[in-house]
């Protein structure tokens, strides 16, 4: 059955943590501010559980959530003196929801299963030349946008791993929720991958089509 964790978590619709990245947070609700000095007198850590379409009209009760949620260890706070807190979450791994428990904390607590990643019987080899086109993309992407060095190094420096790679990616540059979701329920590294660069490649084709629009647009009269 592998590993089982219990761990809170804190649900909402538009939230999605991937692993090894960051995740700032302000914490303004009795029942999560209750959640967070919990977590920092534990391990740190909770869960950031997607909330499924058609949560508005139960939001304080308990809504689905969708199974697959990102897991994070609070490596800073900040407890204000009204009681509210900032956090800052470093993702550290995907979980799978197994069940909800029933206890009387006024938050809502999980039993969970750690995803690890999964790659090709080939190991990194699989990958080939495959890797260093999401980057060339997501390069391109950053010249579009007038981003530059700063974000390359945030999320290069000292990394091979196509997983911590790919999920840094997809952090960065995918701004639709549902396909931020998708991204983080594919355990598949090489398909998480492909969703990835697929999005990218559109996103670039928006911006290029976009800015080809603008350049051809007739200078106004003054």
């Amino acid at each position: 059955m592998g590993v089982v964790i219990q761990i809170p978590i804190f649900p909402l619709p538009d939230v999605v943590l991937f692993p090894h990245t960051l995740l700032p947070l302000h914490i303004f609700e009795p029942r999560y501010r209750r959640m967070v000095e919990d977590v920092l007198a534990g391990d740190r850590r909770l869960a950031m559980a997607i909330l499924r379409s058609g949560w508005e009209g139960e939001y304080y009760g308990r809504p689905p959530v969708h199974p697959v949620a990102g897991v994070g260890e609070v490596i800073q706070h900040e407890r204000l003196p009204d009681g509210r807190f900032n956090i800052l979450l470093r993702g550290t791994m995907r979980i799978g929801i197994m069940e909800e428990l029933s206890d009387n904390k006024p938050y809502r607590v999980v039993r969970a299963r750690p995803l690890p990643d999964r790659y090709p019987a080939e190991g990194l080899e699989a990958f080939g030349g495959r890797l260093e086109r999401l980057k060339v993309f997501y390069l391109r992407l950053l010249a579009e946008v007038q981003k530059g060095h700063e974000e390359i190094a945030r999320i290069f420096s000292g990394v091979k791993d196509p997983g911590i790679i790919v999920d840094r990616i997809a952090a960065a540059a995918i701004a639709d929720t549902d396909a931020r979701r998708q991204a983080l329920e594919l355990l598949e590294v090489d398909a998480r991958l492909q969703l990835v660069q697929d999005h990218l490649v559109g996103v670039q084709s928006y911006l290029s089509d976009r800015n080809a629009a603008a350049d051809r647009a007739p200078e106004r009269e003054h």
